[in-house]
């Protein structure tokens, strides 16, 4: 019946029509970064300036509070550009692995070169199979304190491979922890309250199929 209906709604945190509107928190996934959730549309939901005091959320998140991947204020952005974090795998340091490896097919000799050519010949297979993660802010909006995150990707525009086949993908993932604003009931009725949510980020990206 329609009042069944009406109740299931209410008991799901669905308007009337049946379409959903927000989730409470991120959901757990194997596919990151999280997606972007759908708010409810209605500013009643808002927390409002008296609910906004930074010293009180501060307190509130006490320790969770991490300024590397949060932010209060508009931050300076994390990275440029794809492209120039894509730059940036030259520059960066040659793991152990690549450092030992033998150059030459699998079953002929070894290639003898120089210690600088060597070195110049790995810097380039880095630069084309390292997987570095890309950082850049995200506004998640004002129903979350802080409200901006310093959210990772995984760059794969392009192979990350020799020979093409294979890109960058997340391996790794840290939790931070985030405040998010919660309303229960409706119109006047209804509770609001900052509870903490977990937000994961990725942490590592690595070449795979």
């Amino acid at each position: 019946t329609a009042i069944r209906a009406l109740l299931l709604c209410l008991c799901l945190g669905l308007p009337a029509g049946g379409q959903p509107f927000l989730r409470l928190r991120p959901s757990p996934s194997d596919n990151l970064p999280v997606k972007d959730i759908v708010e409810h549309p209605d500013p009643e939901y808002d927390p409002k300036e008296q609910d906004l005091d930074e010293r009180t959320l501060r307190k509130k998140l006490g320790s969770h509070f991490d300024p590397g991947f949060m932010a209060v204020a508009v931050p300076v952005p994390a990275n440029a550009s794809g492209a120039a974090a894509a730059a940036g795998r030259g520059r960066a340091a040659l793991p152990a692995e690549l450092r030992r490896l033998e150059l030459g097919p699998p079953r002929g000799p070894r290639l003898r070169l120089g210690k600088k050519a060597r070195r110049k010949v790995l810097q380039w297979l880095w630069a084309h199979t390292h997987c570095p993660v890309f950082y850049a802010w995200k506004d998640l909006g004002v129903r979350f304190w802080p409200r901006y995150i310093k959210e990772g990707n995984c760059l794969a525009e392009k192979s990350c491979s020799l020979p093409e086949g294979m890109f960058c993908k997340p391996v790794k993932s840290v939790t931070k922890t985030f405040l998010r604003w919660h309303c229960q009931g409706w119109s006047s009725q209804k509770y609001c309250t900052w509870i903490p949510v977990q937000y994961p980020l990725i942490s590592e990206c690595k070449c795979s199929c």
